[in-house]
């Protein structure tokens, strides 16, 4: 599984539009505890943004241990679908009975505007606990104390490295670090320019984005009512004064265009599986890939990097992951509960999708698993979701629009084009805040 690309403008809209008419529907109806389930045939749609060939037949792999514990349940599903759509389905009238999103920046939205249902009448009729997941995941699955979503899978982000291009050097374990065996690594060509990067610190290099370098110093993006807490945490001033003096020992031009000359992220073309970087930030996703498209490729994974002032931090990462729930409108609720339940619960079910997407499963047990696939590259991320220090960033209305305003500015400060670090950042925080006073919630 890889992360879709953030919510378009035109979808941020459509979530806007959904706050303003929340709550007009009428509530789905309640499951009872106990109940004898309902064995009349029934056909559950479901949307899910699954695409490429071995993901489609992952899934169908797990849906297939479904029809058979419920043979009465079709599920016809359709494939590549994005959050808009959802959006769009529901507003209309015309929802799936079940939708699986991956991303979770429209969480806070789904659950506030009431787009996706409250779980938890289910969850209590169907006794399933939230102990059964570790503790983080219940940060982006609810809002307010409202779950409308359930996890399936999990995403962990670590640090991939070329055990030939490392040169027998042992995996940085803090910033200081990794500047220096970046230096260390890195090769030019006799004009100056970057032939390979020991490591590319650009926050628009692929997954180098604030949301998953954030945990590297243990920053903060809001405070307890939702305002923005960046411009007053220093964290945020070390990362991204670190991140721009090895920029600059690069030379920005220099390294933009070395950036720039790279491959699709997800292609067979990746800069790190081609051999141009050394070290990068990746999700565990990538052990798939660099296994279907450079088999022959030598190379480790560990955690990310963390502040030398932070050492605690060493061992965890950033946390997401896809998540799955009943839009409102579901012509078949109960069902799709049990499709729900079955695709967020089921052992054997969440182990068949881990193995075959190289997910991390978002189950206690099923992390517990003899049957899990543990390869030392992918139990890197294993360790590393079950890990104290690991962190995500909880669901928020504005989500998305956070993200962006940050990563605008941290680009501005890594190019030069502006020099106020503090006046930076103050910046984001009026954007955020002002934007929070705008939207439903504000």
């Amino acid at each position: 599984m890889k992360p879709f690309p953030k919510l378009a403008a035109a979808a941020l809209a459509l979530l806007a539009a959904a706050a303003c008419t929340a709550g007009t529907e009428n509530a789905p109806a309640k499951p009872k505890a106990g109940s004898t389930p309902d064995r009349t045939p029934v056909t559950v749609t479901m949307w899910h943004g699954f695409v490429a060939d071995n993901e489609l037949k992952a899934f169908d792999d797990a849906l297939a241990g479904f029809r058979r514990r419920y043979p009465w349940i079709t599920v016809k599903t359709t494939k590549a679908v994005q959050d808009d759509q959802i959006i769009q389905a529901s507003r209309g009238g015309t929802p799936p009975d079940v939708a699986l999103s991956f991303t979770t920046d429209s969480v806070a939205t789904f659950c506030k505007t009431g787009i996706f249902q409250d779980l938890e009448p289910y969850m209590a009729a169907s006794k399933v606990d939230e102990s059964l997941f570790p503790k983080v995941i219940a940060e982006y699955t609810q809002y307010k104390g409202r779950r409308c979503v359930m996890p399936m899978l999990a995403d962990t982000y670590g640090l991939y490295y070329n055990k030939k291009l490392m040169k027998g050097e042992q995996p940085p374990q803090t910033l200081s670090e990794l500047a220096a065996l970046t230096k260390k690594l890195t090769v030019r060509d006799s004009s100056g320019g970057i032939k390979v990067a020991g490591f590319v610190p650009s926050s628009q290099m692929y997954e180098n984005a604030p949301i998953h370098t954030g945990t590297m110093v243990g920053a903060k993006w809001t405070n307890p009512d939702g305002t923005s807490a960046i411009g007053g945490d220093a964290a945020w001033k070390e990362l991204m004064t670190w991140q721009k003096d090895l920029v600059g020992w690069f030379g920005y031009d220099k390294l933009e265009k070395f950036r720039k000359s790279f491959g699709d992220e997800w292609s067979a073309d990746n800069p790190f599986m081609k051999g141009k970087v050394a070290m990068a930030i990746d999700g565990e996703w990538r052990n798939a890939m660099i296994a279907a498209d450079a088999p022959g490729l030598d190379y480790g994974t560990a955690p990310l990097p963390v502040s030398d002032n932070r050492p605690d931090l060493y061992g965890g990462g950033f946390i997401a992951g896809t998540v799955i729930g009943i839009p409102r409108g579901a012509k078949n609720a109960q069902a799709a509960w049990e499709l729900v339940r079955y695709l967020t619960t089921d052992t054997g079910a969440l182990v068949t999708l881990s193995n075959a997407l190289r997910n991390v499963p978002s189950t206690l047990p099923a992390l517990e698993s003899p049957e899990l696939d543990k390869d030392p590259n992918f139990q890197t991320f294993l360790d590393i979701f079950a890990h104290p220090a690991s962190s995500t960033l909880p669901a928020h209305i504005n989500s998305a629009f956070n993200q962006q305003t940050l990563q605008e500015a941290q680009i501005k400060w890594e190019s030069g084009r502006v020099d106020d670090l503090d006046a930076l950042l103050a910046d984001v925080d009026k954007k955020i805040d002002d934007k929070l006073k705008l939207t439903a919630g504000g």
